[in-house]
């Protein structure tokens, strides 16, 4: 008898597993379809939250501008496994967001959260690619007192470029744009694209730059070479309305595009609707 019930226990603990995974997966899914409080409203049905349901219900409220909730989140996923380089990346970046939406008294001990977060992160998994151009982002933009420094950038560049050698390339550009170096900009940026060319990214950050020069004809080749490599991508359409619109030129196009986008279907790494929304007023009321 008691062995009937261990396995009756063994097979009900077994099930709650596989649904509780399920209904992660779900979740997922539903993320990844900028379904934010849908893939909220599953993982609240979830028992026991173990580090990955809480770092996706963090990733949800991160996008709904959540970073209170979000960074609540992120904290339980590292109490869960302080090892993970994934769960620190995200606390850093929810402070990150804290920072720039605080006041001034606050602002500088979120900020310096960030810092140490992405810090951790990298130290955790040096090869994180998404920790290490956030932690040179930080460092390239914080001042010295909250733990920024060009000179900490330019270390860090340089480990990148050892992982990935377009990242390193474009980390060279941003380091020479804040330098006015403008030769130096749009040589890393071509550097960038030849190492990964099909990379659509690299381009449209070529085109971003080009554009900015008032060079728009070469500008609109990087789009166009960036449209042959993936032409419905929503990432390309909004890039390229968006400059059209800073640049106040063919905006007839550019609001077809921001249509195309809004029409498209979006994932979290795309940006978000609102901005593709408010582009459009804007273009509209031209």
């Amino acid at each position: 008898m008691n062995g009937v019930r261990c396995l009756a226990a063994f097979v009900f603990a077994v099930s709650g597993v596989c649904a509780g995974g399920a209904e992660l997966e779900q979740a997922r899914k539903l993320y990844n379809l900028t379904e934010f409080e849908k893939s909220l409203q599953v993982l609240r049905s979830i028992p026991d939250r173990d580090g990955s349901v809480s770092e996706l219900m963090g990733m949800n409220y991160f996008m709904q501008g959540e970073y209170k909730k979000a960074a609540e989140c992120f904290e339980k996923a590292v109490a869960h496994d302080p090892a993970n380089s994934d769960y620190a990346l995200w606390l850093g970046r929810a402070f990150g967001r804290r920072a720039e939406t605080s006041s001034v008294f606050t602002a500088p001990g979120y900020a310096s959260k960030t810092r140490q977060y992405f810090e951790k992160a990298v130290q955790l998994n040096p090869r994180n690619q998404e920790a290490l151009s956030d932690l040179f982002e930080y460092y390239l933009e914080a001042p010295g007192i909250l733990g920024g420094g060009v000179d900490k950038a330019q270390a860090l560049a340089a480990n990148i470029a050892r992982v990935d050698a377009a990242e390193g390339h474009w980390c060279q550009a941003r380091l020479a744009d804040k330098r006015k170096d403008f030769a130096g900009v749009e040589d890393h940026l071509r550097r960038a694209v030849e190492a990964s060319p099909q990379q659509i990214g690299r381009l449209i950050d070529l085109a971003r730059f080009l554009a900015k020069q008032g060079r728009f004809q070469e500008s609109d080749q990087s789009f166009e070479r960036a449209e042959k490599i993936a032409p419905n991508s929503p990432r390309l359409l909004f890039a390229r309305a968006d400059v059209y619109i800073k640049n106040g030129r063919n905006l007839g196009t550019a609001k077809e595009l921001l249509q195309r986008y809004l029409s498209s279907s979006l994932t979290p790494d795309d940006p978000p609707r609102s901005q593709a929304e408010r582009l459009l007023r804007q273009v509209r009321g031209s």
